[in-house]
């Protein structure tokens, strides 16, 4: 078979991989970091998941080589930058630390072709549980590693059929009325700051919902996540924006299959419930350069 060549962009952004957890899609991010290659990667936070870890270490090889990857990408001179999140915020000591190539950042500014400049950073600290009640938010970590287990023994079942990856959790959480507050809440709170901090967008992660958005003038983006929906946002050389959803965009995905199994109360990130339900959806989304 004929191999494809890797797609090239400007830009990526990555968070919320959670090495050190079942959920972790470590194969799926290595593939997609095979297919895909850029000038510079952000690396938004919540990489490692040190909570985990303190309860227990799961670390099979794939999260060792996911790791040696972003190093060998930044040797080999992509401009890898870290930005630590809540789960390695331990990380954050070493800010403005250089290692192997790769760079430590508490936040972080992108400068777009057209000359608009977004803030980089995880998105933690607007989120008021973490910032308010970290013991709440560590309960409802061990909570949430239920259902990401729950997920996975989901999709097992799922790929013995022969149907393709859905997000169980993706499903539950968009089920929930106060979830979907909390994320139009906090994406509110982000762009507020980067409207008063007079950055034209801001790029975060944080709460496993990929989107791009216009907030009273300022672009809002979340790449996701690499535990649910498997999604990273990426730039073009043109300043473009886009999120990109591996589980449909995999080279080797069916989409005839996809189509055939996958009925409107199963697409992807819970669009048709959440079209029901009067949520918005993640979608597809571009912003254009500045004129």
């Amino acid at each position: 078979m004929t191999e494809v060549a890797p797609r090239r962009w400007r830009s990526i952004w990555l968070s919320d991989v959670h090495l050190g957890t079942r959920g972790c899609q470590a194969e799926l991010l290595l593939e997609f970091l095979r297919h895909n290659r850029a000038d510079r990667i952000y690396l938004v936070g919540d990489i490692i998941d040190f909570w985990a870890m303190r309860r227990g270490l799961y670390w099979p090889p794939s999260h060792g080589r996911l790791l040696q990857r972003f190093l060998e990408l930044a040797r080999r001179g992509t401009e890898v930058v870290y930005v630590p999140g809540n789960h390695d915020e331990s990380l954050r000591e070493y800010r403005g630390l250089t290692y192997q190539g790769l760079r430590i950042e508490r936040t972080a500014v992108h400068e777009g072709p057209d000359g608009r400049r977004y803030l980089v950073l995880h998105g933690d600290e607007f989120d008021m549980v973490v910032k308010n009640m970290p013991w709440l938010s560590k309960i409802g970590d061990v909570g949430y590693s239920v259902l990401l287990w729950m997920n996975h023994w989901f999709n097992v079942g799922r790929r013995v059929l022969g149907l393709r990856y859905w997000s169980l959790s993706a499903y539950v959480k968009l089920r929930v009325k106060n979830a979907v507050q909390y994320i139009s809440r906090f994406e509110e709170l982000v762009a507020e700051t980067a409207r008063r901090r007079k950055f034209d967008g801001v790029i975060c992660g944080h709460i496993h919902h990929a989107e791009i958005r216009e907030i009273d003038g300022v672009v809002y983006m979340n790449d996701g996540d690499w535990v649910e929906s498997n999604t990273a946002l990426v730039e073009t050389f043109a300043g473009d924006f886009e999120i990109l959803r591996w589980n449909e965009e995999r080279p080797h995905a069916d989409p005839a299959r996809d189509r055939r199994v996958a009925p409107a109360g199963e697409r992807s990130d819970a669009h048709a419930l959440a079209e029901r339900d009067g949520a918005r959806a993640p979608r597809p989304h571009r912003v254009g350069a500045r004129p």
